[in-house]
């Protein structure tokens, strides 16, 4: 016995794919297999399970558990909700070795995969390598494991709320039918505050917009509540509640660099000097913000899992993306859970003058491009940034190496990586006016052409 998956399937921080083609009932009973055969051999015993509100997703819990408990581990079933619920029970739970939570993420309802926890820490990268190795060899241990039922919704909602200071405002929340609409109508009944919801009812089918709160078509129905009801501000969740997305009362998007802004302000009063993380794609903007404040900047890898390994090795409180994935390690865990962030950003918006639309106001007017991503052959897509690199150097330009070419010029700066879960690549840049982010495109534009590429079209996440 062995099995075999599809290569695309095993990301760099997840195993995701479209189910029937490239991901199957047979992929997740390997999963558990495997995985419970690496819980085994380490010395533990116990993993949490956790699913979505995906289509797919309880054909594909009952697969994973099959295989889990044919390797002989003991499996606690959380049920449905978002992947933080499952990242909370798999680190308070008593006796919890490892977690998994079956999330498509913010992909479309055709997808569906695999997220991983092992003894609180992510599960990622070479990881999911010997994963699939370990399979295609039938590497297994045998046994027979039990599986039993926890009900922990209602101990992770008071959890999101215990000691809440945040004061009293109107708030429109969008969940886009994923999977923490039940925790958000629990959470915002007993937040004080007006709250308004929309989408809240768990819809694997997405019928009203696609859940990914980064792109800002998707909170065209958030603007429309926030506008009509006269919020003070809205927010928005993914498929898996563990990204957010705002906006304020004039319905302008606040930008995962900018929440991390505002959130850090607050962290910063009482963490003083902390170091604050962020991706490379952050706002120049946010890094001078957290030196002003009195913190220590750092700039990392874009990826959830590779900013929680730097989160515990810096001890840093606090850290974000601008896809919209921000961990707290000050008062909770150091995972990347939207529910307790948006609990924060409502304290920190009270903390800091009570208006999102002021706090908004007083950033500087940066000129600056979406997170712009297109297609390249994936034999490619490292090699072309190793090549713009060697170029810049040799040229003598300013260039930061942590994750791509990050360059930064009197105009501003731009960027250029290769993403890790898709064959594309990532650019974005950011100036002070139009003229010199029109200069900045040019020097990507002569770049990839160098490398005999043509921007192309944007593609989706």
């Amino acid at each position: 016995m062995s099995h075999i998956f599809k290569p695309v399937a095993l990301r760099e921080y997840d195993i995701r794919g479209i189910v029937g083609k490239t991901l199957g009932v047979e992929d997740a009973q390997a999963i558990g297999r495997t995985f419970g055969t690496l819980i085994k051999r380490s010395g533990g015993s116990t993993v949490a399970v956790g699913y979505d509100g995906r289509i797919s997703s309880p054909m594909m819990e009952s697969a994973l558990i099959t295989g889990l408990i044919a390797s002989g581990v003991d499996v606690v079933r959380v049920g449905l909700g978002p992947t933080p619920m499952l990242y909370y029970a798999e680190y308070i739970l008593e006796g919890i070795d490892g977690g998994i939570q079956i999330t498509g993420s913010h992909n479309p309802a055709d997808y569906n995969g695999f997220k991983m926890v092992f003894g609180h820490a992510p599960f990622y990268g070479e990881d999911i390598q010997k994963l699939g190795r370990m399979a295609a060899t039938g590497d297994w241990e045998s046994g027979s494991g039990s599986v039993r039922d926890v009900d922990i919704e209602d101990a992770y909602v008071a959890r999101l709320a215990q000691g809440f200071d945040g004061g009293a405002f109107r708030i429109g929340w969008d969940a886009g039918n994923g999977a923490a609409g039940r925790v958000i109508e629990k959470l915002t009944a007993i937040l004080p505050g007006e709250h308004h919801l929309l989408f809240t009812a768990i819809d694997g089918t997405f019928p009203n917009h696609h859940p990914d709160p980064t792109v800002e078509e998707n909170l065209a129905d958030l603007k429309a509540l926030v506008a009509e009801k006269k919020l003070d501000f809205g927010v928005a969740f993914d498929g898996d509640g563990d990204r957010i997305g705002a906006i304020d009362s004039q319905g302008r998007v606040i930008w995962g660099d900018q929440i991390l802004s505002i959130l850090a302000e607050s962290v910063l009063k009482q963490v003083p000097g902390a170091t604050i993380i962020a991706d490379v794609k952050a706002s120049q903007a946010l890094y001078d913000r957290i030196a002003e404040l009195g913190g220590v900047p750092l700039m990392w890898k874009t990826g959830h899992s590779l900013i929680k390994v730097k989160m515990k090795e810096t001890g840093s409180p606090l850290a974000g993306e601008m896809s919209g994935h921000i961990f707290y390690q000050h008062d909770w865990y150091g995972f990347d859970d939207a529910q307790y962030v948006a609990v924060r950003f409502i304290r920190a918006i009270r903390e800091l003058g009570g208006s999102l639309d002021a706090l908004r106001d007083a950033m500087p007017k940066f000129v600056n491009t979406p997170e712009m991503r297109f297609q390249v052959d994936e034999s490619r897509k490292f090699a072309v940034v190793e090549e713009v690199l060697a170029r810049l150097e040799a040229a003598g330009a300013d260039v930061n190496r942590t994750d791509g070419a990050r360059v930064n010029t009197p105009d501003g700066w731009w960027l250029l990586r290769a993403s890790n879960t898709q064959d594309v690549l990532v650019a974005r840049a950011e100036a002070k006016d139009q003229a010199g982010l029109d200069r900045l495109m040019v020097m990507i534009d002569d770049q990839l052409a160098a490398s005999g590429l043509v921007r192309g079209e944007s593609v989706a996440h």
